[in-house]
């Protein structure tokens, strides 16, 4: 079973939409493994956007995502993060079909509601930036 690390960045919380977002994983079929509300330290973040460390909007991406609580889950299920990438819509909101997450619920590409792993190496990677191994529920 491939298990995936999911946002709900501050604006998923924001504007409300946690409920429905996590009610469309549920029943696309997915199982929550792990699930809780976190306010980010400045080094949880810096850890999980490690990647963009060297690019000119890293500090904004940290800024935006320490700036209020989230909600981290981890969802297992088979393909979930190929499923979950494409049920979340483009990261850029602007081309995001109707029907996937971004594409209702988001705006712009800084503030894009949702965070999934993309592939294998980072899912396990974000997973324990958030979750110890006792808090998943596989």
């Amino acid at each position: 079973m491939e298990k995936t690390l999911l946002l709900l960045k501050p604006d998923a919380i924001v504007k409300g939409v946690c409920g429905q977002i996590i009610d469309r994983f549920e029943k696309r079929g997915f199982k929550i493994a792990a699930i809780k509300m976190v306010q980010l330290t400045r080094k949880q973040a810096e850890i999980h956007y490690y990647e963009h460390t060297d690019k000119p909007f890293f500090h904004e991406l940290v800024d935006f995502i320490t700036s209020s609580p989230l909600i981290a889950m981890v969802i297992a299920g088979e393909n979930a993060i190929k499923a979950s990438r494409f049920m979340m819509g483009s990261t850029n909101p602007i081309d995001a079909a109707a029907g996937t997450i971004r594409g209702d619920f988001a705006l712009n590409i800084r503030k894009n509601i949702i965070h999934g792993s993309d592939s294998l190496i980072s899912a396990e990677r974000e997973i324990k930036n958030f979750f110890t191994e006792k808090e998943l529920y596989l």
